[in-house]
């Protein structure tokens, strides 16, 4: 698709910045995401609150082999250790994705999440296209979020319930060796940290 008509009104903005809108408005259209609600949910929630919180545990879990352990074997208590904790994060389950393995989290009953590591779910995360595809369709849903896996990769759903909260370890990304775990930890999004994405890669930090 060209987008050469559009090149005056986008002058201005970044590749990633073309490429975040993009994808914004597929997901707008296919029902995830409320327009109205979207600056403010963004600038509230993806940028200040918990997010932040949770890519600092996957940065120790990427930089601390017997943090990653205690992480994998109970989460709560090793998340804890980062001082956050709190309210829907009293039984939180860490899952590692792998090369094989891609873990995608979701509720299929309201929005349960863990909010000490990722704050209030995002609007998309609530709404009833994701709730429902991302169980009978999660490869189709991992590509309306512009993530296209390996055939050989095998998808597992979570369901998180009032009891239980997921939380995705993502796959470190290549190219990261030596990194401090304050600049791994701008490589992590919140949407690894659900499943319905990827970290960033090293050369997207500019």
């Amino acid at each position: 698709m060209s987008g050469h008509d559009h090149d005056h009104e986008h002058s201005e903005l970044s590749e990633t910045e073309l490429r975040v809108r993009a994808l914004e408005t597929v997901l707008t259209e296919k029902g995830y995401v409320d327009p109205a609600a979207l600056d403010l949910l963004i600038e509230t929630y993806e940028k200040k609150v918990g997010p932040r919180n949770g890519a600092r545990v996957v940065a120790r879990a990427w930089t601390d082999p017997e943090y990653r352990k205690r992480l994998l074997a109970d989460a709560t208590p090793a998340i804890a250790e980062l001082n956050y904790a709190g309210r829907q994060g009293e039984h939180i389950i860490a899952l590692e994705n792998t090369p094989k393995t891609h873990n995608m989290v979701v509720c299929t009953l309201c929005s349960c999440y863990p909010w000490p590591v990722l704050g209030l779910p995002p609007v998309w995360y609530k709404s009833a296209p994701y709730r429902s595809r991302a169980v009978s369709d999660p490869r189709g849903v991992l590509r309306d979020f512009g993530v296209e896996l390996s055939p050989d990769t095998d998808i597992r759903i979570w369901d998180s319930t009032a009891e239980i909260r997921y939380f995705v370890l993502p796959m470190r990304p290549a190219g990261t060796d030596g990194w401090s775990e304050e600049r791994l930890a701008d490589l992590v999004t919140r949407d690894s940290m659900i499943g319905s994405g990827l970290p960033k890669h090293p050369n997207e930090l500019g």
